[in-house]
């Protein structure tokens, strides 16, 4: 499989949502392989860099290469051709849709991303913010 698009109905607003998960410091609380992560600036705009720390202390670092406020971000790993972006959709004032999608320019998805690791993020993401 080359790409992977999943969607996820949050009690929170597209606003709100967005601004949760381009904060460095939430990324941990949801996804369980990141122990820290971090941004070379705020507020995020096209370029911004964000580093990762796995569980194995490696680190990996992906730049922002498509920005609309409160709407979607595009992040673009360094030295790889995956992208992840994250489309927000108003649903009224208090909830949204977050639709993820991962792709690859050549080859094929490997672990963790399968539809059920992913699709347990996301409710993971779900749960932790509307928490908040």
């Amino acid at each position: 499989m080359k790409n992977l698009n999943l969607s996820i109905t949050i009690n929170r607003s597209a606003h709100e949502a967005f601004t949760f998960t381009l904060n460095p410091d939430n990324t941990p609380k949801w996804i369980d392989g990141i122990v820290k992560e971090e941004a070379n600036e705020t507020p995020t705009k096209l370029g911004t860099i964000y580093r990762n720390q796995g569980r194995d202390d490696s680190w990996r670092e992906f730049e922002v290469t498509a920005y609309n406020p409160s709407v979607m971000f595009v992040w673009t790993e360094k030295g790889s051709d995956m992208h992840v972006k994250y489309t927000f959709k108003p649903l009224g004032d208090k909830r949204c849709e977050l639709e993820y999608c991962v792709w690859l320019d050549s080859g094929e998805l490997q672990e963790p991303f399968t539809r059920d690791n992913l699709q347990a993020i996301l409710q993971k993401l779900k749960r932790v913010m509307e928490q908040e």
